[in-house]
Order: structure tokens, then C-alpha cells, then sequence
């Protein structure tokens, strides 16, 4: 009997006993029994009564879908009540069907009635759930009409509506009028400035609020995470964990996808450590999460050992580790894992698909990659998306089958788009085939005018190839149209901290010592038979700083870091922004020999395991 009103209960009791079941009905199949006998008694045009019935049927508690039980009720009575107008607006607010909402608001003005506090927050909860502005707008126009705009349950709705319709300006003029702003309301401006990509303002009033719950720490976090701040994110659960807050599985998924991000390995662990700590459910979200986490901090070992001890795993969860074998290069074991996957019963997705096509072109599997295609199609109903198409390509190119590849592209039964043709040029770039790489690097100029990735492959071909005025001519079409290539940078982890590198770098405070200890590994690698290898060089960076700003590539920098803080043995791990250049992978073969130090560096494609002299991307990358 908790939490039931004993006013209500009274009331039912005096009307007819038998009524009071209504307050411990349990499934429809009682409810139908009170109906029915309601009926036969006549206290169905009771409305009192009545409404009692239809506050069971839009109860949340309940799985089953009462709404249209709850309008045949309705649709019985002749005088209906502002409370039943209001729990049927309630109701389909949150339904498949929340214009059902509005129709009811329209009908109770016709009846005489007038609409309270607790009409609106629900009635702009169904303009939200429809994304409708414009009805959102006339809602608010009939908050101001009645008289009901300084209701802070009112107020609350109105700033989440806004704020998910990204209208801030609109959303921070109601919150700025409330005289009694609420957690609600601070919680809703912050998910509004996070959503629409304004971190910053979204902190700032973070910061501010006079009280946060942990659904404000989530949103805060999550923020973070989802503009790409994930060191931000990982910083502010640390805070988070100062207060004494204990975070839910929810922000545990921003934090350890963060993680996954950074490929911050250290981090990662300490944040499944807190999981296990705190005895949190690893669900399926979170369990994928986990996986996908420590595949992309290099830690291949454990995603498989999280990913077996999962409870239950879906298709996400599947793909999640096929992916992570891919990136590692490990062709085999994805195909092992994507048999198994099927053979579950389990169908695969699109992303599934492009996870294991990636896997065999890392793996060089030419032969199953184009029989998985084509399985896709013919065995699964399902029709290639564009990412299917650019892996075939990209399978084809990397292994050396350049016009098979070309003709593949051109014979496409939709148009190619940038990506695919950068996978053809790309290939290009492996083989040092000048003929086709022109073509394709044509059509990417045309597509793409703007991208700067393409015009400096295309010029770093045509310098190997030694067709220096063609590549020239690159470097000066860049010039010309104002193409700039994006700064690259390398992370790395140290003692719990991010530490982020770029070409050149002069600001981390340890800037001398990381560049004293690169001229001493320079020196060592060096006698063991380095050289520097300027061909990347020529056309990536400008001519006054190719053979200083080779040796000062980020991801040098970060190595030398990493071994001036890293005891002996201890591998070090590296995510770069861009794919590793040449000489950036010759000179990291060569310090893991001669310092016998294993490095793990994750670039934009796959993952480079080095160690003793040798990459596990075997040079194909």
C-alpha cells in the first residue's frame, strides 16, 4: 500500500470496496475483471472511478502496452476529467505515438477544461519525442497563454525541450528567468551545450551548479566523450572519484570508451578495476566497451579474456573483438571469431562485415575476403555498403593487384566515393605504381579539393618514382589553392597523465631532456645502420625543415619520452593521429633492437607491434 494516496483509497472504498483492487491489480488480465464488473455495477460512469482505471493502464511500471485499453475506456465515458486528459497525455507522451498527445490537449479545450502543471511538462515532452519545433513553439505559446510559465515543472520541460532541439539561446532565456532552477534544469542546459558540440559553456555551468547528481556527472562526462575531449573525460571521472560520487555503469562507458580513444592502457585498467570494485554489471554495452577498450590500447590478450567471460554477447560485442584482431593484424583468429559468431545463430551487420573484410586485407587473405563479400550479398540479403566496397579494394591493392583493383572500382554498381579511391591510391603508394596513383589521385583533387592527405601521397609517389616535376607541380596546386596538411600527434601515458606531442615540439616541460635523450638514441641507431629516410619528408613538410623536423617527428618525440620514463622491459605504447610515415617505422624496427625495448603504436590504420627489428605489420601498412 506504499506510495498510494490514502485520500484515494477513502474515496474508493466509500464508492465500493471491491474497488480498491484496483490499487493492487498486477496484470491485465485482473484489470479486465474489475472492468468488467465496473460494468455490470455501473461505477464505470463514475469518473472518479473511472480515471483510476486508466491511471493503471499508463502506469510505467508495467510492461505491456495499456494505452489502447486505456482509450477504450475513455472513449466510454461522457464528462471526462482534467486528470484523465491528463494521464492519457501522459501516457502517449512516451509511447510510439506521442501526436496522440496533442490530439487529447486539443480535445479537453474543446470540452471547457483548463490545462495545469501537470499538462504542459508532458505535452512538451511529446513535442520533444516528435522533434517538433514548430509544435514546441505553439505549446510554449499556450504555457505563456495560461498563465503557467513560471511553474518550475513547467520551466524544466521547456529548457529540456529547447536545449535537446539544440535552441540554446531559446533554452538559456527560460533558465535565466527561473527564479527556482533545479538540478533538472542545470542537467538540461548542460546536455543541450555538450549536444551541441559546445563543451566548454557546458563545464562552465557544471562548475557553477550548487548541487549535481550522477546524472549530471554523466551527461558532463558523456559530453566530453562524444566531442572527442576524452581527455577531459578521464580527468573529470578522476574528480568525480574525489568527491566521492560512485559512478554508474553508464558513465563507466564514456570513461573506458574514452580510454579506448586515448589508447591509454593504464588508465583503462584502473577504470575496470573501479568496475569490479564496485561490483558494477558488466551488461552488454559495458562489456563491449571493456573489449573494445583493451584491443585499442594494444592489449589484444585481455579483450579476448573480458570478451570470453562476458554473460552474454550480441553482434556489437562480436564484432567489437573481430575488429580489435583486425587492427592487430591477426587475419586467422578474426576469421576463427566471425565462424564462431555465426555459428551461433547470430547475423552479422554491416560494421561486422567491414571488421572482418579489414581483417583479410591486413592479413593479406585476398581469396576469403572476396568470398566473404560476396557472401554479404548472396548468403545475407544484405546490399555492400560503400566501406564493403573500399576494403575490397583496399584487399586487392595491398596485395599487389592494382588494376584488378582499378577495374573493380570502375565496374562498381554505385558511384566510388573518396575513401575508395584513396585506398587505390594508397596501394599506389605500397607498390610505387605512378600510372594508376595519377588517375586516382585525379579524382580524389576533383572530389576532395580540400584534403590535403591526398595531394601529399600523391607528391611522395611521384618523388619515389622519381617524377620530380610531377610531384613539383603537387606541392605548388597545394600552394596554390591554400591546402594545408593537419598537424600530426602522438600520445602517450605516463604515471596516469596524457602527454600529447607534436612535430617540433618546444612546450612540454621536459622539452631538453626528451631532446637530448633523441640525439643520444639517434646516435645508437645510427651504428647500428639508420638513415634517415627524407623521401616522405620532401613533400610533407616545408623545404627549410626536412631532415631537423624528420628526427622530430611527434611519435620520435613520444618514444624518447617513453624511454626516459619507462623501466626496462616495460612496454611502451603510442597512439598517432595520422598513419606512421616511413622513416618514423624504419627508426622505431631499429631502437626496439638496439635498446630492446618493445614499442606498440597505433596509427590510423592498424596497429604496429615492434620488436627485436621487426613490425608485426611486416612493412605492409
Amino acid at each position: 500500500m506504499s506510495g498510494i494516496s490514502s485520500s484515494i483509497l477513502t474515496t474508493l472504498r466509500l464508492k465500493n470496496p471491491k474497488l480498491l483492487l484496483l490499487e493492487f491489480c498486477s496484470c491485465l488480465s485482473h484489470l479486465k475483471i474489475i472492468h468488467g464488473h465496473m460494468i455490470r455495477t455501473h461505477s464505470i460512469t463514475d469518473v472518479f472511478s473511472a480515471s483510476r482505471l486508466i491511471a493503471f493502464c499508463i502506469n510505467p511500471t508495467f510492461q505491456s502496452n495499456l494505452l489502447t485499453y486505456a482509450f477504450s475506456i475513455f472513449s466510454q465515458l461522457e464528462n471526462p476529467n482534467l486528470f484523465i486528459y491528463n494521464a492519457l497525455i501522459q501516457g502517449f507522451s512516451a509511447s510510439e505515438n506521442p501526436s496522440q498527445s496533442l490530439h487529447f490537449y486539443t480535445q479537453l479545450q474543446s470540452q471547457g477544461l483548463f490545462p495545469d502543471n501537470i499538462t504542459f511538462p508532458f505535452l512538451v515532452k511529446a513535442c520533444t519525442k516528435l522533434v517538433s519545433v514548430y509544435m514546441g513553439i505553439q505549446v510554449h505559446a499556450q504555457i505563456i497563454k495560461h498563465g503557467l510559465l513560471n511553474d518550475v515543472y513547467v520551466q524544466n520541460s521547456v529548457v529540456h525541450m529547447y536545449a535537446t532541439f539544440g535552441d540554446m539561446k531559446a533554452a538559456r532565456n527560460i533558465f535565466r528567468r527561473m527564479h527556482r532552477s533545479n538540478v533538472v534544469s542545470w542537467t538540461s542546459m548542460i546536455a543541450g551545450y555538450s549536444k551541441c558540440g559546445d563543451v566548454k559553456s557546458a563545464r562552465k555551468l557544471f562548475d557553477k551548479m550548487p548541487e549535481k547528481n550522477l546524472v549530471t556527472w554523466s551527461i558532463m562526462i558523456s559530453g566530453y566523450a562524444k566531442n572527442s575531449r576524452f581527455e577531459k573525460a578521464v580527468e573529470l571521472f578522476q574528480v568525480l572519484q574525489s568527491e566521492g560520487v560512485r559512478a554508474n555503469e553508464t558513465v563507466m562507458v564514456s570513461v573506458i570508451s574514452s580510454c579506448a580513444h586515448l589508447g591509454a592502457l593504464e588508465l583503462g585498467e584502473k577504470a575496470h578495476e573501479y568496475v569490479e570494485r564496485n561490483n558494477l554489471d558488466v551488461n552488454l554495452i559495458l562489456g563491449t566497451a571493456l573489449v573494445d577498450m583493451y584491443a585499442r590500447c594494444g592489449c589484444i590478450e585481455k579483450a579476448i579474456r573480458v570478451f570470453e567471460g562476458l554473460p552474454e554477447r550480441d553482434t556489437l560485442s562480436w564484432t567489437s573483438l573481430i575488429a580489435g584482431l583486425a587492427l592487430h593484424g591477426y587475419a586467422e583468429m578474426a576469421l576463427k571469431y566471425f565462424e564462431e559468431m555465426v555459428n551461433t545463430g547470430l547475423t552479422p551487420r554491416d560494421i561486422t562485415f567491414t571488421a572482418i573484410l579489414s581483417a583479410c586485407s591486413h592479413g593479406g587473405l585476398v581469396e576469403k575476403g572476396l568470398e566473404i563479400f560476396e557472401s554479404i550479398k548472396i548468403d545475407y540479403g544484405i546490399q555492400p555498403r560503400l566501406e564493403h566496397y573500399g576494403c575490397v579494394v583496399d584487399l586487392l591493392g595491398r596485395a599487389g593487384k592494382l588494376a584488378e583493383a582499378e577495374k573493380f572500382v570502375l565496374n562498381m554498381p554505385i558511384e566510388p566515393n573518396a575513401p575508395i579511391w584513396g585506398a587505390l591510391l594508397g596501394a599506389c603508394r605500397i607498390h610505387k605504381n605512378a600510372e594508376i596513383a595519377e588517375r586516382a589521385g585525379k579524382v580524389l583533387i576533383q572530389l576532395l579539393p580540400e584534403h590535403s592527405g591526398y595531394y601529399v601521397l600523391l607528391s611522395n609517389i611521384y618523388a619515389r618514382t622519381n617524377k620530380w616535376e610531377s610531384a613539383e607541380n603537387m606541392r605548388n596546386m597545394m600552394k596554390l589553392k591554400g591546402v594545408k596538411k593537419p598537424p600530426g600527434y602522438s600520445l602517450i601515458v605516463m604515471e596516469g597523465k596524457v602527454h600529447r606531442f607534436t612535430m617540433g615540439d618546444k612546450l612540454h616541460p621536459e622539452i631538453e631532456k626528451i631532446e637530448r635523450m633523441w640525439e643520444e638514441i639517434l646516435r645508437k641507431i645510427r651504428l647500428a645502420g639508420y638513415s634517415g629516410n627524407t623521401a616522405d619528408a620532401l613533400f610533407d613538410i616545408d623545404e627549410e625543415e626536412k631532415e631537423n623536423a624528420l628526427y622530430r617527428h611527434s611519435e620520435k618525440l613520444a618514444i624518447a619520452f617513453g624511454i626516459m620514463k619507462t623501466k626496462a622491459g616495460t612496454p611502451i605504447r603510442i597512439v598517432k593521429n595520422l598513419r606512421v610515415c616511413e622513416d618514423c617505422h624504419t627508426a622505431t624496427k631499429f631502437i626496439s633492437k638496439v635498446f630492446q625495448q618493445e614499442l606498440i603504436v597505433r596509427d590510423r590504420n592498424r596497429f604496429h607491434h615492434f620488436k627485436e627489428g621487426g613490425c608485426s605489420c611486416m612493412d605492409y601498412w
